[in-house]
């Protein structure tokens, strides 16, 4: 199949601009340049000259008699001239060395020169150059060649080359000629051709309009071969910044001024996948489906193959989480194409882990958050790269057991939508909503949560979330019995009963700038109740975070802004909570307040100390929006909550390989001081 694309110039609507899709294969050599083709004219006149020579030797005069007489008995040189009236004949000055080595060097530095009068530049028929742009360009590239000079053949030769190396000309011929004068050398040009347009086939990811820009500037003028080698350096380079198997071929004028380009791209014939032994390095049977793997690349068959592009499917092949090493090999094959092999090297599929983290909602106790965690996980169930996980938390007072299916990559979709099936009970501390004021609890929020979710890539750098969950939870006391009022008689729940049911349809959008974590970032989170029971809560829920990354000089600025909202008849305890290590530092967890809307904004400066440790001075805001009274028992105003507050401090970040691990020493606006500990970066 042939497709062309026809372009106008601007100043000139005949000349055309042609792309065509015809596919040939890369040669076996490299390339010939324009210069290699110039170099092609110089020894085509270099060997007319030598013919020359040649022909002079038949046509001695007196003058070649007094020239031998005064030679040098080892060499033996001879120097024809011809009458103007017979007609020009060239330069001849022909060497015929013997002996040793020696005498050879000797006769060269003796060169015979001959003397000129006149030279001057016309056509290859003798007659004057129409333009006398190209006739100076010509004189200017002579350096040796000037009236009244004495030359040898090889200073003729090099201006030769001088005038050719220039770019404007085609050929270039000297010519002797004996007048009254003295000897006239004319050197006789042919200029190339005026550039009228451009074909140029076999470019099929080349944009035709930078193949236009390239030579838009060339319009209307003589060929410059040096122009022109820059030209194609340009259009290859483009190439080679894509990481493309392509270049231009090879180059060709055509009558009329049109020039015509061949590119050679090489494209992606098969692809495939080798399993690797994690151990030896031999070839394996792998368990994880090739076409689980193949799915994931960009490259596919047919395309031109690109080491960049090949180099980012390598890494969304390892973000999959199933192999330890990823490697792509292209290997050339005899049409011309490329094969792609894909070296894998598989991690063991599934196993038991344990380990510990610290809550941020337990403020008081001997273990203050400490949790520890067991879990199994197979990553790769049916060899589909689907994750099947099941684990159990449990501190002083946390406990969380959850089943997590997740399908990265529903079969069959194009969209690489995504499907999550949880299961979850949870227990957690009721002290960032129902804390006393120092800082106790004795509730404890149980829920029982169900739900599935699907996420799928909208546009470069945002994905998007939609689900279904159930949530049965309530309140129970440090006996374990369920209770629906607090010590200051506040309720508990929202329905009046032991527990409160919602069905939430959950939508949530989330834009990841380019670069690490403290990058750009946006989230937008929406949960809307759906009471399809009289019994279950019925409310909206806006949630929204906004995050910016700025480098100043060595260090870097983080500026972040989040903010809620809940309309309708919600739980207290799902009250946004203001205050502690990911909110407002220098108080305690939700020690700020609770409200049906919030807002807090913090800014941080970081900047690098020794190693991996960096040092951070922060600011943090908080206030609830005046709506804590707006919550189902006022909980923050029975704890005499301030409703707003802000605190700042400083502290070092270490990384680690569980993420950034955080010690922050704060201040609030009641001078109260309070160290910080986190894992992770801040929400």
């Amino acid at each position: 199949m042939k497709r062309s694309t026809e372009y106008t110039m601007l100043r000139n609507d005949d000349v055309r601009f042609i792309s065509s899709s015809i596919k040939i294969p890369l040669p076996p050599k490299p390339p010939n340049s324009p210069f290699e083709t110039a170099r092609s004219h110089i020894a085509n006149a270099t060997n007319s000259v030598a013919q020359l020579i040649h022909s002079f030797s038949a046509h001695s005069t007196e003058l070649t008699r007094s020239v031998l007489r005064k030679s040098s008995p080892l060499c033996s040189a001879t120097l024809s001239l011809t009458d103007g009236k017979r007609g020009a004949s060239p330069i001849l000055c022909s060497a015929s060395l013997s002996l040793a080595e020696e005498a050879q060097q000797k006769v060269r530095q003796n060169e015979e020169r001959v003397l000129i009068s006149e030279v001057l530049v016309r056509n290859k028929d003798g007659e004057e150059l129409e333009r006398k742009d190209l006739e100076a360009e010509a004189v200017q590239a002579l350096k040796a060649c000037r009236p009244n000079s004495a030359l040898t053949v090889r200073e003729v030769q090099e201006d030769v080359h001088r005038i050719i190396n220039s770019g404007y000309f085609c050929s270039c011929v000297p010519v002797a000629v004996d007048t009254r004068d003295g000897i006239r050398l004319i050197f006789q040009v042919e200029p190339n051709q005026e550039f009228q347009g451009l074909v140029c086939e076999g470019a099929n990811v080349l944009p035709a309009k930078f193949l236009e820009e390239s030579f838009r500037d060339g319009y209307g003028k003589v060929i410059n071969l040096r122009r022109l080698d820059e030209a194609i350096s340009s259009i290859n380079g483009w190439y080679m910044e894509r990481g493309l198997f392509a270049m231009i071929s090879a180059v060709e004028i055509l009558s009329g001024g049109i020039l015509r380009l061949q590119v050679s791209e090489a494209e992606v014939n098969n692809i495939s996948i080798r399993f690797l032994d994690r151990k030896t390095g031999e070839t394996t049977i792998g368990k994880t489906k090739p076409e689980t793997i193949l799915r994931q690349i960009t490259t596919k068959k047919g395309q031109v193959y690109s080491m960049l592009q090949g180099k980012r499917d390598a890494e969304t092949v390892l973000t999959m989480g199933i192999m330890d090493d990823v490697s792509i090999i292209p290997q050339p094959t005899d049409t011309g194409k490329v094969d792609m092999v894909m070296n894998v090297v598989e991690r063991p599929s599934g196993g038991f882990s344990a380990g510990g983290g610290i809550s941020s909602g337990i403020a008081s106790g001997p273990l203050r958050g400490l949790i520890g965690s067991f879990a199994y996980s197979h990553r790769n169930v049916f060899g589909r790269n689907q994750k099947f996980n099941i684990s159990l938390e449990r501190g002083q007072i946390d406990s969380i057991f959850r089943i997590n299916y997740t399908d990265p990559w529903i079969q069959g979709d194009d969209k690489r939508t995504s499907r999550t099936i949880m299961i979850q009970n949870s227990r957690t501390p009721g002290t960032i909503v129902h804390g006393n004021q120092d800082g106790s609890s004795n509730l404890t929020i149980g829920r029982i949560t169900g739900g599935i979710e699907f996420s799928r890539p909208l546009r470069p750098k945002w994905s998007g979330t939609a689900g279904l969950v159930f949530q049965h939870a309530g309140v129970r006391n440090e006996k374990g019995d369920p209770i629906i009022k607090d010590c200051y008689s506040s309720p508990l729940t929202a329905s009046g009963n032991n527990h409160d049911d919602t069905l939430l349809a959950k939508f949530e959008t989330v834009y990841t700038g380019p670069g690490d974590h403290g990058s750009s970032m946006f989230v937008l989170n929406m949960e809307q109740g759906l009471p399809l029971l009289s019994e279950w809560l019925y409310f909206t829920r806006v949630n929204a975070r906004a995050r910016k990354g700025v480098e100043i000089g060595p260090a870097r600025l983080h500026l972040s802004l989040s903010g809620g909202h809940v309309v309708g008849n919600f739980s207290p305890y799902e009250a946004f909570a203001i205050g502690g290590t990911n909110s407002v530092r220098g108080y305690e967890e939700g020690g700020v307040g609770s409200g049906r809307s919030y807002a807090v904004g913090s800014g941080e400066i970081s900047f690098p100390m020794l190693g991996p440790v960096e040092g951070v001075i922060f600011s943090d805001y908080g206030t609830d929006l005046g709506s804590g009274q707006t919550v189902p028992g006022d909980p923050a105003g029975a704890r005499r909550k301030p409703g707003s507050g802000h605190g700042y401090g400083f502290g070092i970040r270490v990384d680690s390989p569980l993420g950034p691990l955080r010690l922050e020493y704060a201040f609030n606006d009641k001078k109260e001081k309070r160290f910080h500990f986190g894992v992770g970066h801040r929400n």
